[in-house]
């Protein structure tokens, strides 16, 4: 899967677990918004639209495209 197929998995509603250096995060959404959340923790970001999301969402200071080389899918 390319970038842009995982961002019109998000828009359509579909929620994406993923790794990144070991670590388990999860996209999901509800009528509220949209989440970026570490697992471990339950750490979320929030955010209005899926669009939002993948303009202001952060790991470790970086946006998921610049960490999308980095991230395994959740099989």
């Amino acid at each position: 899967m390319d970038y842009s197929e995982f961002i019109q998995l998000v828009n359509c509603g579909m929620e994406y677990n993923f790794y990144l250096e070991d670590e388990e995060y999860w996209i999901s959404h509800n009528v509220d918004g949209y989440y970026l959340t570490r697992v471990r923790d339950s750490y979320s970001q929030e955010f209005k639209t899926a669009e939002d999301l993948f303009g202001n969402g952060r790991i470790d200071g970086k946006s998921l495209l610049e960490l999308w080389n980095s991230i395994k899918e959740y099989f």
